[in-house]
């Protein structure tokens, strides 16, 4: 086939070897020609587009694959492409690919692989050849041109600065500054070289300079030995000369730790695509106020300020000190390997490895400041560790008796505030929060603290022996560390801070008076003797006496606190002592309030009544009270119940008292009850909670009593959750548990019978008195009233001995209403909801389970003792029961002697003899029988050889009733006691005809 005359044309080249543009031309249309005739044309390929920023200072190229450039899809995983080559990939792209990934950057702000300076020209030239480069605006083929000549010139930009301009001939769109300048014809679609006279590299180095003063502009002309073309005039500017430096350098070594997003991997790093940090070195040499790095051949620098110097370089110099370098492990690190969120730094230098870097900071550091380094350290470098010099703190006294304690060092001449430091290093490790691991840690141990980024200490070691018992006295506090530089704490926290005044640990300022109160609160728990008041009609046991002086310190301190001795031993008569003295001393000008649950109003009055006659008492109790609120004032002692509290909070909370008393004070467990709510804004000088059991299920309850007693001592409910009671209850922190102990110690007394056990007798029998109310109480008065009426009438047709049956029916029922009402089975008593005895006993069963007690519960009801079942049930209680039901006695026995249950109910009957069970120390009668031997019997179930523990005997009576009546029956009959131990005969055997009218007397009290 014969060939057009323009297509037989040999192919011209110029000296550049590149095509002529016409010829190009021609021969890309070609090829698009060829692609429409061949189907294989459209399958997918590699494309190249070409894009730069608006300044056109940046150009950068995106890869894409596609059957045509505005379809193609944008190709990041060249690394991939390049090891296992896809069908897209030619044999023509490869060579591109490798070049654009040898040379990558990612600081083009355009997403793309950046044309740099090694193959920017060349991989230019092969991606044009290939027909594939195109625009990225419009995706049109760019087509390789003749190279064009171009002339030097300054450019004035907005500012009136100069900016290193070439002007190719004919004239192009764009300059692409790369180390020899291409252009590109934006309109005609071609790119090719440019050729410039004089030195392609020096040249190139034009483009990199910020834009230039006139001044400036002529020295860079000077310094570069080239032309500067287009100069100004004026001749004060184009006389200036260039200032020369010509001093010895001073090596500077700069240690900085990258935030990298990722790493190609070096030496014995591996690659990272996930990034973090990078520790590296970077080192300059400062002739004078100039900087130069190690691998700029420059002499000449152009200042911020746009001044040009020109630097006589010590070359010899700089290759010893950087032999001193490569002698200490440090060597450059390729512009590859780091990946970071903006240009990363060309001289940096790094350890092949990352582990040695503490060797380096140990031995390798001193060495390189004798050889004249100097060492300067970035705020966020990781291995920077300094020694303290010095520990201090002060202790300032602000309001509502709080102290800020700003605790310090001192580094390198500067004081740190040592809160924030101990506070991450609790947090990062864990071992400063957990009491075992905590002891394992060495006192020879060095730890690391860690100070902000915004510091320039970077990292100090510490002793472990200096920082322990921080972690032991002070944890809470850098738990819940919330910022700042000091760390708060209540005056109530003097012991805990006393731990701290070791004057071989700190220099502490401002510790006298918190030292001071310290020791008082610490003697608080052996406060000596106290004379009890002249008018208490008792005498009090030596605990008691310590008890009562322990009550008078806290008034004394104005502090608050529980008295929390075990039951039996006394709080009602050692706080009836304590208000006696503050009134025998004049201080008890107002009256004392004390809030208690309803079982126990008459518990109090008669005990006040007994042993402190002296004192006057108001109970606002029952639906007479309202009328007896504007007696509150008149009173020594105003007694009023939790669930009255809400309802009369108003009255109550008018008047201003001496001394503000919660008895069985787990009551208000719950913080955000409406009676805890109460409590909290009733008004008093001082503040006391008396209870068994200061906690029963979880420690949220000793929160709430603290929070009446001393509020913020605990912090906040959800604090001390979050710094107390998760770690304690939930992940069994020894250390917190022992800590939180030691800070509530001095406020709590408490005393277990164990501790006072030669003080009493080897059986202590306390009887616990409780009043009817409400419906209970009617409902007693009925049934006395119809079975008086009842019992009367058929003694006077039968005669009395003949009547037994119905007096004992009669009896029976009285019994069972002061029991409880359901054991009544008339349809009126089930209707009634008060079940005073029972409140009572669920009020005392928690605390003696709580306390370690083993108990025996005896009842002659079985049926009342299925009614106790399901009470324990709710309340959570372990137990074991025995009545004429039970099979399996020795089962129930057994379970019980072992410690497997805390609580075993007996039926009177069953269980009153041939039972050996010395694992109990408690007995309880719930309900009193006529014969007190029988009872005796029972007791001695527990009380017998072989038990080593004194035991408590209580007996549960309805005040006024007819269980008080049967006591005063046991007392006044011996002969009575005599007979019933032999048998239980009948009512004769019990008592007798005037005894009658007593047993069915009305409720009193």
């Amino acid at each position: 086939m014969h060939k057009p005359a323009e297509e037989s044309k040999t192919v011209e080249q110029n000296d550049l070897g590149v095509l002529s543009w016409t010829e190009e031309l021609r021969r890309v249309a070609m090829a698009v020609s060829k692609k429409d005739r061949n189907p294989a044309a459209n399958r997918q390929q590699l494309f190249y587009l070409l894009h730069w920023t608006a300044d056109a200072r940046g150009f950068g190229v995106t890869v894409g694959k596609g059957r045509d450039p505005e379809s193609a899809d944008e190709l990041w995983t060249l690394d991939r492409a390049l090891s296992k080559p896809p069908r897209f990939v030619s044999d023509e792209d490869r060579p591109i690919l490798r070049l654009l990934w040898a040379e990558r950057s990612f600081d083009t702000g355009l997403r793309a692989f950046g044309l740099g300076p090694r193959y920017g020209g060349e991989v230019l030239q092969l991606m044009a050849q290939t027909g594939r480069l195109c625009r990225k605006d419009d995706f049109s083929i760019l087509a390789l041109s003749a190279a064009r000549p171009a002339t030097l010139a300054w450019q004035l930009n907005a500012d009136g600065r100069r900016i290193p301009l070439l002007r190719p001939d004919p004239a192009a769109t764009l300059v692409i500054p790369l180390r020899a300048p291409w252009y590109l014809d934006v309109d005609k679609r071609l790119l090719g070289p440019l050729l410039v006279r004089g030195n392609q590299a020096v040249v190139a180095r034009l483009f990199s300079l910020p834009p230039l003063s006139a001044t400036a502009a002529a020295l860079v002309g000077e310094a570069l030995a080239e032309p500067a073309l287009e100069l100004p005039t004026d001749p004060e500017e184009a006389s200036v000369s260039m200032r020369s430096i010509d001093v010895d350098p001073v090596p500077v070594l700069s240690l900085q730790t990258l935030t990298t997003h990722g790493n190609r991997g070096w030496r014995e790093y591996f690659a990272s695509f996930g990034g973090g940090p990078f520790d590296v070195a970077l080192p300059v040499f400062r002739y004078a106020d100039v900087e130069v790095v190690p691998d700029d051949a420059r002499d000449f620098s152009i200042l911020a300020s746009g001044e040009m110097v020109r630097i006589v370089r010590r070359i010899a110099r700089e290759e010893l000190l950087m032999d001193e370098l490569a002698a200490a492990g440090l060597e450059k690190i390729p512009g590859y390997v780091l990946q970071t969120f903006g240009k990363p730094p060309d001289n940096a230098y790094g350890l092949a490895l990352e582990t040695r870097w503490p060797a380096l900071m140990r031995e390798g550091l001193p060495g390189l400041r004798t050889a004249g380094w100097q060492i300067e350290f970035a705020a966020d470098f990781r291995h920077r560790v300094l020694e303290v010099e010095a520990w201090d703190a002060d202790l300032v006294e602000s309001e509502g008796g709080w102290f800020d304690l700003d605790m310090g060092i001192i580094v390198e001449g500067e004081r740190l505030p040592l809160a924030p430091l101990l506070a991450a290093l609790f947090r990062r490790d864990g071992r400063w929060l957990d009491a075992g691991l905590l002891a394992q840690i060495e006192d020879r141990e060095m730890i690391e603290l860690v100070t902000p980024s915004s510091q320039r200490i970077g990292r100090i070691r510490a002793p472990a022996w200096r920082l322990k018992p921080l972690a032991g006295t002070l944890i809470d506090l850098f738990d819940g560390f919330s910022g700042g530089n000091t760390l708060r704490l209540s005056r109530f926290d003097a012991p805990r801070l006393a731990e701290l005044n070791d004057s071989s640990r700190w220099r502490f300022r401002g510790q006298r008076d918190v030292q001071a109160l310290a020791d008082q609160l610490t003697a608080a728990q052996g406060i000596g003797h106290i004379d009890p008041p002249l008018g208490l009609g008792l005498e009090l046991r030596h605990y008691q006496t310590e008890g009562l002086a322990w009550l008078q310190f806290l008034r004394e301190q104005n502090l608050a606190g529980i008295l929390a001795d075990d039951m039996g031993l006394g709080k009602t008569a050692q706080t009836l002592a304590h208000l006696l003295l503050e009134k025998e001393a004049g201080r008890l000008d107002r009256p004392a309030l004390i809030v208690l649950p309803t079982s126990l109003i008459f518990n109090w009055k008669n005990e006040a009544a007994r042993f402190a006659p002296g004192l006057t008492i108001l109970s606002l109790h029952g639906p007479e009270r309202k009328s007896r609120f504007a007696e509150i004032i008149q009173h020594d002692v105003v007694l009023t119940t939790y669930p009255l509290l809400w309802r009369d909070a108003e009255e109550l909370t008018r008047h201003r008292y001496h001394l503000l008393i919660l008895d069985e004070a787990q009551t208000v467990k719950n913080a955000r009850s409406q009676g805890a709510e109460v409590v909290r804004k009733i008004s008093a000088r001082h503040r006391l909670c008396l209870t068994g059991t200061p906690l029963e299920n979880h420690l949220g309850e000793l929160w709430s009593q603290f929070d009446f007693l001393l509020p913020g001592f605990l912090g906040s409910n959800q604090s001390f959750t979050k710094h107390w009671r998760t770690p304690i209850e939930k992940q069994g922190d020894v250390q917190r548990r022992e800590l939180l102990a030691r800070r509530v110690r001095p406020f709590i007394l408490r005393r277990k019978k164990e501790e006072v056990a030669r003080e009493l007798p080897p059986k202590t029998i306390i009887v616990r008195k409780v009043e009817l109310a409400g419906s209970q109480r009617d409902l007693y008065e009925t049934v006395r009233v119809a079975m008086d009426e009842k019992v009367r009438d058929e003694i006077a047709s039968r005669g009395f001995n003949r009547s037994q049956i119905v007096i004992l029916d009669a009896l029976l029922k009285l019994r069972q209403v002061c029991c409880d009402p359901r054991l009544v089975k008339a349809r009126s008593a089930q209707k009634v909801k008060e079940r005073a005895k029972l409140d009572l006993l669920m009020t005392m069963l928690p605390e003696q389970v709580e306390e370690g007690r083993r108990i025996l519960l005896f009842s002659q009801f079985t049926s009342m003792l299925a009614l106790i079942e399901k009470e324990l049930k709710l309340a959570g209680i372990d137990y074991v029961i025995l009545t004429g039901d039970t099979r399996d006695r020795e089962t129930q026995v057994r379970r019980f002697q072992a410690g497997e249950v805390p609580v075993f109910l007996i039926s009177l009957k069953t269980g009153g003899i041939g039972l050996n069970l010395t694992a109990a120390d408690t007995v309880i009668h719930y309900d009193p029988w006529w014969n007190p031997a029988a009872e005796n019997q029972a007791t001695d179930r527990a009380h017998r050889l072989g038990q080593d523990k004194p035991v408590f005997v209580y007996k549960l009576i309805v005040a006024g009733s007819i269980e008080e009546k049967i006591l005063a029956l046991q007392e006044r009959k011996a002969e009575l006691a005599a007979q019933i131990l032999s048998e239980d005969r009948g009512v004769d055997t019990k008592f007798g005809r005037d005894d009658i009218a007593a047993l069915f007397a009305p409720l009193s009290g």
